[in-house]
């Protein structure tokens, strides 16, 4: 991932690459480059950094051309460098290809490849795809591309072109965005409608399975069999600043709503081909080694504290290991003991956060094995701990975490599950649901989403109050933690978060008439528990907004207002649990006139201490 763009008409096709790719900057990007057809010749220029640095580059070379395609990298397999960027091609330069995505079954394919005698170059996995194209080439652009999309696991958008077809663009979709410009007498491919929207307002949006030719007499599309499928025109009405947020008001409701996606994405390529194990081959951790772990420490800041909350109690019920979780701004002044036989788990967002970091070289300095869980490629976290599994959830713009929160808790569940396979302490039956229920959460997901479209005006009336109460308890918890944290980072409303026993040992002083208690109430083993705290709360006269899963008839009976979500494996509810919470917190801060997207006071990364 991150960017595509592709053009093919009458005009040089340079400047239009790097005005897309530019318009696509708000995406976040490590490298980036482009291809042209120039005098029956692809020339490739790409380069490491921002596009200031490919301009220069391409200010040496001067490529002249009308059709091309150019890309914008954010690092996933491979660290950010000129070799790794896109666009990438065969052994024999006959060939050049962008992708946004990421192909599960690339080593698979790599390897068979390398057996043909083909020679990669790069860390990538996109690279396997023009090496594909040119393996399966027989002089149709457009039936290699259906062929190679066939024999890929994993999600897509790329762009092809070829030598020998010198005025074609062939594109692909599954599972990543892709759209076409129509323009007059020339046609634009991008990953997102701001690339084209100085050019034209007229679009054709491509769904998955779909197959994309692009000439200067035309586009055809056809679906994966070769039947010619019938496009309506999407007419954009957005500004420019709008189209980058995807028609979305804030960047912050756009992450949330591609949570399916990213969730989906950070699983996908972590199962067997069976579906009924957790393979995490990034991890040097011998079985032996996890067998024999003493403890866990999670450490992390913020969001990412919460979700290490969530992974205690999931690495502890399912591979019985001690966990303990660490702010990281604590963890090395309290004097930890850790040494050789623990495992310290430091998760940040921007892999640079310098609490945790600092916990890290702790850490490896008593002697302690270091996993990081982080979404950025060759961040420092990444490059100095052990191991590290990554978060694709993509750059993320908005200060307050939404969709990295739901990777991360994603990569608590593979860790938990994986180790409780190595240590024998899951049964494989309920591994398995595990890992069914875990597939099955992206489309839970949307329908949270779709469900939710109602929400805004229900909660503007809590707009104007000036504290608001989260409990919880098990999970439920972690999770009231987190939705809390989000209401106060992007409304400036006070809010406290309590685990629900904790209720009666102050707490209720707080509660008075009108103030609002969202009570979560997923995990039924407590779900009697949890009843008895909110009707604590409502003997005080609080507005009660209950969350908890669809069938339950019983909770509505005792609070003022009830979310429903999909039914899951209660391990997995925090997954779905936060999304109502992350929107509550969004609505009330928009109707509260706050600035959504970069909240007072707040950064990014934090890194300082």
């Amino acid at each position: 991932m991150c960017g595509i763009v592709g053009y093919v008409g009458s005009k040089s096709v340079v400047p239009i690459l790097l005005d897309g790719l530019k318009k696509l900057e708000y995406r976040g990007y490590d490298s980036a480059g482009v291809a042209v057809i120039e005098k029956s010749k692809i020339l490739v220029v790409k380069s490491v950094g921002k596009i200031a640095k490919l301009e220069e580059k391409i200010d040496a070379y001067t490529p002249e051309g009308n059709i091309g395609i150019g890309h914008t990298r954010w690092a996933t397999h491979g660290r950010p460098s000129d070799i790794n960027s896109h666009p990438h091609m065969d052994c024999t330069g006959k060939f050049a290809v962008v992708h946004n995505g990421i192909i599960e079954n690339y080593l698979e394919l790599k390897e068979w490849l390398e057996s043909e005698g083909h020679e990669f170059v790069s860390e990538t996995d996109t690279e396997v795809l023009p090496h594909l194209i040119e393996h399966f080439y027989r002089g149709n652009l457009e039936e290699t591309v259906r062929e190679v999309a066939k024999k890929l696991d994993g999600s897509y958008a790329m762009v092809v072109m070829a030598k020998k077809e010198p005025g074609k663009l062939v594109a692909a979709r599954k599972d990543s965005p892709l759209v076409v410009g129509l323009g007059q007498g020339e046609y634009f491919l991008a990953s997102d409608i701001p690339a084209t929207l100085a050019h034209t307002r007229d679009n054709y949006i491509i769904n998955d399975g779909e197959i994309v030719v692009i000439t200067k007499k035309g586009i055809k599309v056809t679906d994966m069999e070769g039947h010619e499928v019938k496009k309506e025109v999407f007419h954009v009405e957005w500004d420019a600043i709008a189209a980058e947020k995807g028609g979305y008001p804030h960047f912050m409701l756009k992450e949330i709503y591609e949570q399916p996606k990213v969730i989906r994405e950070t699983f996908s390529s972590r199962l067997s081909e069976d579906n009924k194990e957790v393979i995490l081959k990034e991890l040097s951790l011998t079985p032996n080694e996890i067998k024999n772990l003493h403890n866990i420490f999670i450490v992390a800041c913020g969001t990412a504290y919460h979700a290490g909350m969530v992974g205690e109690y999931v690495i502890e019920e399912l591979a019985r290991i001690p966990v303990t979780v660490d702010i990281a701004s604590e963890f090395r002044y309290r004097k930890p003991i850790i040494g050789k036989g623990d495992l310290v788990i430091v998760i940040s967002q921007s892999g640079e956060t310098a609490d945790t970091l600092a916990a890290l070289r702790e850490s490896k300095k008593a002697g302690a094995k270091v996993l990081a869980v982080t979404n950025v490629v060759s961040s420092s976290v990444a490059r100095e701990a052990d191991d590290v599994l990554y978060t694709w959830a993509g750059p993320e713009i908005a200060v307050a975490s939404t969709k990295a929160y739901s990777t991360q808790l994603i990569a608590m569940f593979l860790i938990g599950i994986y180790f409780a396979q190595v240590r024998g302490t899951i049964d494989k039956a309920y591994a398995e649901q595990l890992i069914t229920e875990m597939r099955e959460l992206p489309d839970k997901a949307d329908t949270i989403l779709e469900d939710m479209a109602g929400l805004e005006s229900f909660l503007k009336k809590y707009a104007e109050c000036q504290n608001t109460f989260f409990i919880g308890r098990g999970l439920d918890y972690a999770v009231a933690m987190e939705g809390c944290l989000k209401l106060k980072e992007i409304s400036y409303m006070h809010a406290e978060a309590y685990a629900a026993g904790e209720l009666k040992h102050g707490t209720l002083a707080l509660i008075e008439d009108g103030v609002p208690v969202v009570a979560l109430a997923t995990q039924m083993d407590l779900y009697d528990k949890i009843v008895s705290n909110i009707k604590e709360v409502k003997a005080r006269d609080a507005q009660v907004i209950g969350v908890t899963f669809k069938g339950n008839e019983e909770l509505k009976k005792v609070v003022d207002h009830v979310v429903y979500i999909p039914k899951t494996e209660r391990l997995l509810a925090p997954v779905l649990t936060v999304i109502p919470l992350q929107l509550l917190a969004y609505h009330i801060a928009v109707a509260r006139g706050c600035d959504v997207d970069k909240p007072r006071n707040l950064a990014k990364s934090v890194t300082v201490e």
